[in-house]
């Protein structure tokens, strides 16, 4: 997924009003989880409150990446800045993932709780007479 595609789900997102998310929602949320740099910052700000100068120790990463990462991240809600003097400090906006979680979770326990199959499997055309003889 490129970034415009992203972004423009992201502000999509955010201009509508709150309501349990959609599959859309969902995906784009988890979506962002998908780059393993903006999942690494995600943990480590899920830790504590961090500056980009601790990002790129932790992570090993460029600053141009760390930047970048954190802008996606704010942008779609994810992470909030907090300037105190030279610094900027991040950390996961309160609830961030809550509802998606939330959701997934509700996914997980029907599974967890759905019937068997009942029906029969479809006949196989692939062979000629369905497999007779």
């Amino acid at each position: 997924m490129t970034y415009s595609v992203l972004m423009t789900k992201v502000l999509t997102l955010q201009s509508a009003p709150p309501r349990p998310p959609s599959a859309l929602t969902l995906a784009t949320l988890f979506g962002l989880l998908a780059d393993p740099l903006r999942l690494q910052i995600i943990e480590a700000l899920a830790l504590e409150q961090l500056c980009t100068c601790h990002l790129i120790e932790i992570t090993g990463a460029k600053q141009t990446a760390i930047s970048n990462h954190l802008r996606i991240l704010r942008e779609a809600d994810i992470v909030v800045g907090e300037a105190q003097g030279r610094f900027t400090w991040y950390r996961l906006a309160p609830g961030a993932f809550a509802s998606g979680l939330m959701r997934l979770q509700r996914i997980a326990a029907a599974g967890d709780h759905a019937p068997a199959c009942a029906r029969t499997a479809p006949p196989d055309r692939s062979r000629p007479n369905n497999g007779r003889l």
